[in-house]
């Protein structure tokens, strides 16, 4: 364990991670992984309890995933798309046209969840200068969404701290509004009427319709913790879209692929967008994979216009080894029910979280649905009192950290917009896993429990 270590921490550069916490001895380096749990170089055992980082849905030493790889290895381990096509990329393009909602049936391939969002921009930005409409460029994100972290991606993601230092090299055709948490439909109202509705719509009429190119948002939102819209909001942002010639996009690389037991979040909540995109969950990050999945005649539109092209591409879209796992992984989500899983027993993952909060005063609310949830924090639940600034210092400085290595599980504390917990598992968590995860939450709770007294 030393010297992997002391070699991590000479040479190898972390990500999202400050020097002190990089630096210290506590650095684990793990080694091996098997179904919901991974094991370090010391031997200590940890429950995954964020699927990797939300993307290891199939879970860990998947020999058949594995196996997908090196046969496509040994036959063709690259050949780029520009131009050309392979095997593997055309079929795991046609198993996802498949599967996507409406006309979504073409499907342009790259490397990760940032690149997709980036691809989607430009798509975006794209297709209305093949269509005439040269002014729309502008972008409506919604506030603590997170879409990626290139300069093009982070500009429409609405976290502050990612953002601060890059300001001056971001463009600034992005608007944020008011995401969904908190927002209810009022008594004899209708989605319509959700403030979060009406400041989309507001703001595209604030910037005039004829600037705007793409509204974006998560299914349900990652940032700000699992938050999951009211009935009816999709289907409202897809009527303003529609209203205004904008496009909408759902940012599914979070949520595609049975993290909210369905092929696409966008079936769970009953719409059709423009574009979906995708990564983590495609290969269960076996490999790297992402990518857009785009309504036909958006795309023949462009094809049919004088611009005749999606004037995008990346070395590694479409790497038919990547595409090849993405096959594996598709059969076996389909072969194993997979999903059906996931809705079998989401209840059950709910009600056991949900006795975590009851047991304990420091838990304010579980959001989330699928395999996917968060549990926010609070001084004081019997009486609705907040976490004061410096008890948010304070959990976030370490110690809920320090908690969850304690409780030897791997989810995440959060600090976007409020201090939470995000928990996420491989989609084949069986219930005794969701016990023990549960359990090792609840540890973590009771000890917050008595730090804030």
């Amino acid at each position: 364990m030393g010297n992997d270590r002391a070699s991590a921490q000479a040479h190898l550069m972390p990500h999202f991670t400050s020097g002190a916490a990089w630096n210290s001895d506590n650095l684990a380096t793990i080694e091996r992984g098997e179904g919901c749990y991974v094991w370090d170089t010391d031997g200590n055992k940890y429950l995954d309890g964020l699927a990797g980082l939300f993307c290891t849905n199939l879970g860990h030493g998947r020999s058949d995933l594995t196996a997908a790889a090196s046969k496509q290895m040994d036959k063709l381990a690259f050949f780029p798309t520009w131009g050309w096509s392979n095997p593997p990329a055309a079929e795991a393009a046609s198993m996802i046209a498949a599967s996507a909602p409406g006309d979504l049936d073409e499907v342009f391939f790259v490397s990760s969840g940032s690149e997709a969002v980036e691809s989607a921009l430009k798509f975006a930005r794209n297709y209305h200068v093949s269509q005439g409409d040269e002014g729309r460029y502008k972008v409506i994100a919604r506030d603590w969404a997170y879409h990626g972290t290139t300069l093009g991606t982070l500009a429409v993601t609405g976290i502050p701290k990612f953002k601060t230092h890059y300001a001056p090299m971001m463009w600034d055709g992005v608007r944020h509004v008011r995401n969904t948490c908190g927002d209810e439909i009022p008594d004899g109202g209708s989605a319509s009427d959700l403030a979060c509705v009406r400041a989309v719509e507001e703001m595209i009429l604030a910037e005039g319709p004829e600037t705007v190119a793409l509204v974006i948002a998560e299914p349900v939102q990652n940032g700000r913790g699992a938050v999951v819209p009211p009935d009816g909001y999709w289907q409202e942002l897809r009527r303003i879209c529609d209203k205004y010639g904008v496009l909408l996009c759902a940012d599914e690389v979070i949520n595609a692929f049975g993290r909210l037991g369905h092929f696409t979040g966008s079936e769970r909540f009953g719409v059709v967008p423009d574009m979906i995109t995708f990564a983590k969950g495609v290969t269960s990050a076996y490999l790297p994979l992402g990518g857009v999945i785009i309504r036909r005649p958006l795309v023949e539109a462009v094809w049919e216009s004088p611009v005749a092209m999606f004037n995008h591409g990346s070395t590694f879209g479409g790497h038919p080894v990547s595409t090849a796992v993405a096959v594996a992984n598709m059969r076996a989500m389909h072969d194993e029910q997979v999903f059906d899983h996931v809705l079998n027993n989401e209840d059950y993952f709910r009600s056991q979280l949900e006795g975590v909060q009851a047991a304990h005063n420091c838990v304010s609310e579980v959001r989330g649905t699928g395999y996917f949830y968060a549990v926010e924090f609070c001084a004081d639940a019997a009486n609705g009192v907040a976490l004061t600034e410096e008890q948010h210092t304070g959990l976030r400085g370490g110690v809920l950290a320090q908690y969850v290595r304690d409780a030897k599980i791997m989810i995440r504390p959060d600090d976007r917009g409020a201090t939470f917990l995000a928990i996420c598992p491989p989609l084949v968590a069986d219930r005794a896993v969701i016990d023990d995860l549960a359990a090792r939450v609840d540890q973590i709770v009771a000890r917050t429990d008595q730090w804030l007294a």
